[in-house]
């Protein structure tokens, strides 16, 4: 079994992405690794660069900025570094720049990569996730984030980056898949204020290019800071951080106390929130793939 991971990437310094922590997690499980670098405003290259593997390989990139809709330029970005995968390789690993895995999840993933090999019937494997917010103390919980998305596909270029480049389609239908008991760290809305802010800012232009600059939406955004405060809800995370990423935590130069019990929610979203905690089921929930048991 071969395994290739692979990624994209832009003003990764700009932006604060954890990118190299992001490529490091999971290069154990790699043979090698595709980093699609687009042209960026900073030195992320030479970030990238700093990588001391010989399983990396980089592949040089230009974003064409005319596509404003619908994020498709982060599928087309992430179809870019998949094509760029060699037939020899079985699985593809797809990891974006603020997505980290524990340490402690490798084997299990490496174990089940090596059990569906021979299944052609699986296309992927399906990750839970775990969204941190502010800091790295809180994770977002409500139905308004996903719970669960595929990271592993077979490396086969009939499967296409999905939309804004957060699943994946073959010939245009969802990929069939296996659960794992793995999750998927996301750092994206971990950041100083100031740096969200910005981040959040440029992200709109992939996804709302006509926005009307006098709503209060746009406004949010050209504030001074990023007010974490709008948030549905969050909770206390009470495990412990990839160790990949641990240095990055303790150099943390802000922080954002944010209150757990406070629930902004519409009467709806509340007795689904309610329901989800009591549960674990979350009703009316998107699959954006086709679970095989």
């Amino acid at each position: 079994m071969k395994v290739c991971g692979f990624s994209f990437i832009r003003n990764a310094v700009k932006y604060s992405f954890p990118v190299v922590e992001s490529v490091k997690s999971i290069l154990p499980v790699c043979d090698k690794f595709i980093m699609s670098v687009g042209e960026s405003e900073d030195n992320t290259l030479d970030l990238i660069q700093s990588i001391d593997s010989d399983k990396l390989e980089i592949i040089h990139s230009v974003w064409d900025d005319r596509l404003r809709k619908g994020g498709e330029v982060l599928a087309i970005e992430t179809n870019k570094a998949f094509d760029a995968i060699p037939e020899e390789y079985d699985w593809a690993f797809y990891i974006q720049a603020d997505e980290i895995v524990h340490e402690k999840f490798l084997d299990p993933i490496n174990e089940a990569m090596e059990r569906y090999l021979g299944q052609p019937k699986v296309d992927g494997l399906l990750f839970e996730y775990l969204h941190f917010y502010g800091t790295f103390r809180y994770i977002a919980d409500s139905r308004s984030w996903y719970r669960k998305e595929i990271r592993v596909v077979r490396n086969d270029k009939n499967i296409r980056s999905f939309r804004d480049a957060q699943g994946f389609r073959k010939s245009g239908k969802k990929l069939r898949v296996k659960a794992l008991d793995a999750f998927i760290y996301h750092y994206g809305w971990v950041k100083h204020p100031k740096i969200m802010r910005d981040k959040a800012l440029n992200n709109r232009r992939y996804w709302h290019p006509d926005e009307n600059i006098e709503s209060e939406t746009f406004k949010q955004f050209h504030r001074e800071q990023f007010d974490f405060t709008k948030i549905d809800s969050i909770q206390e995370f009470d495990g412990d951080h990839p160790a990949v990423i641990r240095d990055m935590i303790k150099k943390m130069n802000w922080d954002i106390k944010l209150d757990i019990h406070k629930k902004q929610f519409n009467l709806r979203d509340k007795l689904l929130h309610w329901y989800e905690k009591q549960t674990g089921k979350r009703l009316f929930e998107y699959r954006n793939y086709i679970l095989i048991n």
